[in-house]
């Protein structure tokens, strides 16, 4: 797993304290900005975030660049419905020799990690096949048409592609690129973080809120699941029983 930050709003807490120092003043904004010290901007997100004043969040956004994530874990991502996503397509992209994501559980058991690795193998092996013998059938029905060779090949490729797709598993591996404001980061970082979530987007979560507390700590350590921003877990009687642990440190490495 690869988890990146491509980019982010410059000076993301002054932003949000602007912002919400502006609903309050008849100010210039040229004028707030300017009065914002590093101090006053702490005080300012302190002060929004006690109140729960979150509108204000909502003028910075992050992107992150996501990779060596399976495919059940970018659909749990993509519910996540505020936020803008671009992710490698199974259309366009040929998937022979797709890579593939082995859950800790199979690891951890000899016998089923074999199992496991099997059945990949299999399905490798047939999506080669049936991509191919689909594409040549495809090409021979786009020339008989009238198509050129060149676009035939194209699209017979992609055709191929779309159908074929159809037999890949979960586990393949996949790339995507997402963009959040910080209100939708709030809300994933509250649901994703949870010890009740699954491993691999907990995983994927934890790397995305270290990432923001290295560009803006004084908003992040807001965030998280209810039991850590509010000592009180939401989950009812499905909860784990346990709080959930967010350790940053100056290094950049988090203890799940």
């Amino acid at each position: 797993m690869n988890v990146q930050l491509l980019a982010h709003t410059p000076e993301p807490e002054k932003v949000i304290a602007t912002a919400a120092k502006l609903c309050y003043s008849n100010s210039d904004i040229s004028n707030l900005q300017d009065s914002l010290t590093e101090d006053k901007v702490v005080k300012f997100i302190d002060t929004l975030m006690s109140l729960g004043h979150e509108s204000p969040v909502e003028h910075v956004s992050f992107t992150f660049g996501i990779e060596g994530i399976s495919r059940a874990c970018s659909h749990q991502l993509v519910r996540h419905r505020i936020a803008s996503y671009s992710q490698q397509s199974q259309r366009y992209v040929n998937m022979n020799n797709f890579n593939y994501i082995t859950p800790p559980s199979i690891e951890k058991y000899e016998n089923v990690h074999l199992m496991y690795n099997d059945v990949m193998t299999y399905l490798a092996d047939h999506y080669e096949a049936i991509q191919s013998v689909l594409a040549n059938n495809f090409m021979e029905e786009f020339m008989a048409s009238g198509m050129n060779e060149k676009d035939a090949r194209s699209a017979a490729e992609k055709k191929a592609n779309e159908d074929a797709r159809m037999i890949l598993p979960n586990a393949c591996e996949t790339k995507i690129i997402v963009t959040m404001n910080i209100r939708s980061l709030f809300n994933f970082f509250k649901h994703r973080c949870c010890n009740r979530a699954q491993w691999e987007i907990r995983a994927v979560a934890m790397e995305m809120w270290n990432l923001c507390m290295d560009v803006a700590p004084n908003i992040f350590k807001y965030a998280g699941p209810d039991c850590v921003t509010k000592n009180k877990c939401s989950e009812g009687k499905m909860s784990c029983g346990t709080k959930a642990i967010m350790n940053y440190d100056v290094k950049g490495t988090t203890n799940v």
